[in-house]
């Protein structure tokens, strides 16, 4: 429960930074964001297929 907790106060903190942003700040941050998460994602998909 404390987490549910945790993970709605982050997503309102999260939320509330990025309207104070313009458009362009906030897509180029989700833009970093999500070419982070594909990186990471191939690194792992990589690795899980060199372990199998």
């Amino acid at each position: 429960m404390i987490f549910l907790f945790a993970a709605l106060a982050a997503a309102g903190f999260l939320l509330g930074a990025a309207a104070h942003t313009t458009l362009s700040q906030f897509a180029l941050a989700g833009a970093l964001i999500g070419g982070w998460l594909l990186l990471f994602g191939a690194r792992e998909g990589a690795a899980w297929l060199r372990r199998r």
